[in-house]
């Protein structure tokens, strides 16, 4: 479609070649409308591709292939080996990983950052403590545990959130652009009746947040991974240049206006991840990426409300994001 195009480039036949580093951050930072409306969609790759030169060589086919507007980085690495936790006191031995376990992600962030900085924005993404700390531990033994020794998971949420911060600062060390960070924790079945999300979680999430600190562009992801969301106000404080979400709260469903408005902030999603995003044909991603288009903030990042299934056709993407591109 875009026949010549250069690697840095992204046409619009509404305005002028501009770089989607440029892009992304004027949407950031200026008030009015873009010149074009940016789009990224995002999926985990087969595992010969999430360590080393594979994994980078992956990351940038697929940015090429989808025409997206920044390369996100999915974060694959798997946790040293830990016994799984299932009494209440284990959680105060939680391990604290030393800072070389983390050069393994950050190189490929680093072969990334070379490759493709100067044209695009290079985010990484980022799960909270929580989420690391799951991988150890079920949910609803976890909420248990809460309730038996608080004291002893907050110890372990604690070093897992130091865990994350040094993610964090190995890879600003080699010249991230930000970060995606995805939150769970507040959704409607979770820690039911109880203040834990408050007392325990939102604050691991602020610490992360506070060691990602002024980087360029940041997103904040509200997770709907394994649940849907009752009320979103208790992110809404969380720090972020832009918001992607679910746009079904409890029983509405939201426009992409109203979700920018709500948290007063570029919105990116409006496609559902298992919808005909992953399952249609071109032609009905290109009406249904339209349809989208229609209900756009000024500020606006098309893109789907999480990730989408492994198995989703990159051609699906690449027509989402040309429709965009185009201005449709």
């Amino acid at each position: 479609m875009y026949a010549g195009r250069s690697p840095g480039q992204t046409y619009s036949r509404k305005s002028e070649t501009m770089n989607k580093r440029e892009t992304m951050l004027s949407l950031i930072h200026d008030s009015g409308p873009a010149n074009y409306t940016p789009a990224a969609f995002f999926l985990h790759f087969a595992s010969a591709y999430h360590q080393g030169q594979a994994a980078v060589d992956q990351h940038l086919a697929f940015f090429r292939a989808t025409g997206m507007d920044f390369v996100k980085i999915q974060y694959e690495q798997v946790q040293p080996p830990f016994a799984p936790i299932l009494q209440a006191e284990e959680w105060a031995s939680m391990p604290l990983y030393p800072h070389e376990f983390f050069e393994e992600p950050a190189a490929v962030v680093e072969g990334l950052v070379k490759a493709a900085k100067e044209e695009a924005l290079v985010i990484m993404t980022i799960y909270s403590p929580l989420m690391w700390a799951l991988r150890l531990a079920k949910a609803e033994d976890m909420a248990q545990h809460l309730r038996e020794n608080p004291e002893a998971v907050a110890k372990g949420l604690e070093v897992m959130t130091e865990n994350v911060r040094r993610l964090v600062e190995a890879c600003k060390r080699v010249g991230v652009d930000g970060f995606y960070v995805s939150t769970q924790g507040g959704e409607s079945f979770r820690f039911s009746g109880s203040d834990f999300f408050a007392r325990y979680v939102k604050p691991a999430d602020l610490a992360v947040w506070d060691a990602i600190g002024d980087t360029e562009c940041n997103i904040l992801h509200v997770c709907d991974y394994v649940g849907s969301y009752d009320d979103l106000t208790p992110f809404l404080d969380y720090p972020g240049h832009i918001v992607n979400c679910s746009l079904e709260v409890g029983d509405r469903t939201l426009t992409p206006r109203e979700a920018a408005d709500l948290f007063n902030r570029p919105f990116m999603g409006g496609m559902q991840r298992k919808g005909v995003i992953a399952t249609g044909s071109p032609a009905e991603v290109r009406q249904a990426a339209a349809d989208v288009l229609a209900q756009k903030p000024e500020r606006f990042v098309l893109a789907a409300d999480c990730t989408v299934p492994t198995e989703t056709p990159w051609a699906n993407l690449r027509a989402a994001i040309d429709v965009a591109h185009d201005g449709a």
